[in-house]
């Protein structure tokens, strides 16, 4: 039998982060299995697929600035689908301003300021990837 893969869902509007956080996910010395979504309506349309063929991620990190539903708006929405409310979700995003800090503890996920050193940012990949969940 071969290692099962586990598989990342990054959610972001801007590819060059989505590039780094792969590159950086995929140095973390575990095999992740990385799917990009660009907002969080097309995170939840890929769950959504992903569900019917039972191969839902075990992590779900997401940007909370991005066009149409926002990193907020998703974590709402997950939360509220029984099925889905089970994934480990991490905020990553350039914000820290206090309404973010709250509103994460709030809603009970990790948030992550995006680092501007490869090296910090290889860091905070190893601490996100250990919220995975199979």
């Amino acid at each position: 039998m071969g290692t099962i893969i586990k598989t990342i869902l990054c959610v972001d509007d801007d590819k060059d982060d989505l590039l780094m956080l792969r590159e950086a996910i995929t140095k973390s010395g575990t095999d992740y299995h990385i799917v990009e979504a660009f907002d969080g309506q097309h995170a939840l349309e890929l769950l959504r697929q992903m569900q019917l063929e039972n191969k839902l991620p075990c992590l779900i990190v997401l940007d909370i600035n991005m066009p149409r539903m926002d990193g907020k708006q998703t974590v709402v929405a997950l939360q509220n689908d029984n099925d889905l409310a089970m994934i480990p979700v991490v905020l990553f995003t350039t914000s820290s301003s206090l309404m973010d800090q709250r509103f994460s503890k709030a809603k009970n996920v990790s948030l992550f300021v995006k680092p501007f050193t490869q090296q910090s940012l290889a860091e905070i990949a190893g601490r996100i990837v250990s919220h995975c969940r199979i």
